[in-house]
């Protein structure tokens, strides 16, 4: 069982950071996109990115500053704690996660081997699995 859960995150990592490298970003800075857009147009701590990022081992603040390089984040310190970086997703990082969440429309399609029932059953006993 464990090496079929594996093989299969695996699977499905891979084929998005195929998807991902089309459009210039890695499925971490995917991610770290994802979650500014859930709190657009409010800005975000980066220990707070780091909390709800899928690998919480990834290094936040290259992978932001890799994201700012390409101007899909912005990146200020604090006015109130200049230890503080605060970021927030640009129109162009907005922008970008539209594009692929149009292409993930179609490549979904190839998750549809199971019901949406089996999906919920599934999900479920992964959640389960994680406590």
């Amino acid at each position: 069982m464990l090496v079929n859960i594996l093989f299969t995150g695996g699977w499905l990592y891979n084929l998005n950071a195929a998807r991902f490298k089309k459009h210039g970003v890695t499925s971490e800075q995917y991610n770290v996109l994802r979650i500014l857009r859930g709190s657009h147009p409010n800005k975000m701590m980066l220990s707070e990115i780091t909390g709800r990022m899928i690998d919480r081992n990834s290094n936040c603040t290259r992978l932001v500053e890799k994201l700012r390089q390409k101007g899909l984040v912005n990146r200020e310190l604090c006015e109130n704690n200049r230890r503080q970086v605060d970021v927030s997703i640009t129109e162009k990082g907005l922008n970008l996660l539209a594009t692929i969440d149009k292409e993930s429309a179609e490549w979904l399609g190839q998750l549809k081997a199971i019901t949406k029932a089996e999906a919920l059953e599934l999900n479920r006993m992964l959640d389960k699995l994680r406590g």
